[in-house]
């Protein structure tokens, strides 16, 4: 198996043909598998400067032909892993660089792995549903621990496939939908959330 790791995901421009248009499309275009999972320390909130600190899963989001898996824990990002090894097609893997070293947790031990497109809902509530992912999930379980509130929260751990029944159900039964994430103010994943949700 293929294994790329960025030192920041603001370096996979070097690769972004080879990975859009490349990898991407291999599988359609020849029927051959592109095997290859490409890992993105990804996100601010570590004084990196302008050039360390992009959150760019969006710039994969709408290419046919890539997963995105964003895990929020130390043991889904192993699941997510494990599950981005045996898939055969490209997997963009991204993590968020403030959660390296200040997020712990038990991680089995041995093979296991999580589906991709199957979000976690950490905690159920009736009065608003929160839809978000990586370090987007610490933030909110920041104020649920602080806060008496009756929301739901959903960690949608991949983006591509994003698990939208689950969404839908969710809202659906709150009323309300609140999308957290971290990107540019336009042309972001809460967008296609919201619209979808709309």
């Amino acid at each position: 198996k293929a294994m790329v790791e960025m030192q920041f995901a603001d370096f996979v421009t070097c690769g972004f043909n080879q990975i859009v248009n490349n990898l991407a499309k291999l599988h359609y275009r020849w029927n051959e598998n592109a095997d290859v999972v490409v890992r993105l320390p990804s996100g601010a909130s570590v004084a990196a400067g302008p050039f360390h600190s992009q959150t760019n899963e969006a710039w994969f989001f709408h290419t046919p032909g890539l997963k995105i898996a964003y895990p929020a824990f130390p043991a889904d990002a192993k699941g997510l892993l494990c599950r981005s090894f045996d898939d055969p097609n490209p997997v963009i893997f991204i993590e968020h660089k403030a959660l390296y070293r200040s997020i712990e947790g038990e991680v089995p031990e041995g093979y296991f792995s999580l589906p991709f497109g199957k979000a976690n809902i950490l905690k159920s509530g009736n009065k608003a549903t929160v839809i978000t992912y990586g370090l987007g999930v610490h933030w909110m379980l920041d104020i649920l621990k602080n806060n008496d509130l009756d929301i739901e929260l959903i960690d949608l751990r991949t983006l591509a496939p994003l698990d939208y029944d689950t969404i839908y159900q969710s809202v659906q039964k709150t009323g309300k939908a609140l999308v957290v994430h971290e990107d540019n103010l336009t042309g972001g994943i809460g967008g296609e959330i919201s619209a979808r949700i709309t």
